[in-house]
């Protein structure tokens, strides 16, 4: 093979094997065994439920626009018909659909995602207070040595004062 056709392959691999394409190709999978689902609902309790009015399946809803309709002796279709049932029976479809996936995908997921972020932002507050607090601490504390070394001034046993090329302690050492 030659270079151009492996680097070719390669990058066709490289596309293939990337997280999103194995995610989406997944989704259409389960996508189809839901759609029979939500197909198989539809024509067998929703459609009939419809269809308690009139026929049993939606499909056979159906105006005339244009004469009547039919079919003539040569087997001809007469007249327009239009096929509302069918239509119908796709809206319904769709609708069910929608509703199952945004109860039971969507909004799950959009609060499980929300709490995820509350958590998160939680623990940067706790996080941002703490370190905060730690900042006060250590400055109550250089202001109580400042304090300590000013009121105490040469007169506290060493016989140095402060900024005198050496600090409160013996060795030098605050």
């Amino acid at each position: 093979m030659s270079k151009q056709k492996e680097s070719v392959l390669a990058g066709f691999k490289a596309f293939l094997m990337r997280g999103n394409v194995i995610d989406l190709a997944v989704a259409v999978v389960i996508g189809a065994a839901f759609t029979n689902i939500v197909n198989s609902v539809v024509k067998g309790i929703i459609g009939p439920l419809v269809g308690a009015v009139g026929t049993k399946s939606l499909d056979g809803y159906s105006s005339c626009l244009k004469g009547t309709c039919g079919v003539n002796a040569k087997g001809e279709p007469t007249g327009v018909n239009i096929l509302w049932g069918s239509v119908l029976n796709a809206t319904l479809t769709f609708v069910i659909t929608a509703t199952v996936v945004y109860f039971l995908m969507v909004l799950p997921m959009a609060k499980y995602l929300a709490r995820q972020e509350q958590r998160r932002k939680a623990r940067e507050g706790v996080q941002e207070t703490m370190e905060i607090t730690e900042l006060e601490v250590l400055k109550e504390i250089r202001d109580t040595l400042v304090a300590q070394r000013v009121h105490a001034g040469p007169a506290n046993g060493h016989g140095q004062g402060y900024g005198q090329g050496q600090g409160p302690g013996r060795d030098g050492a605050f």
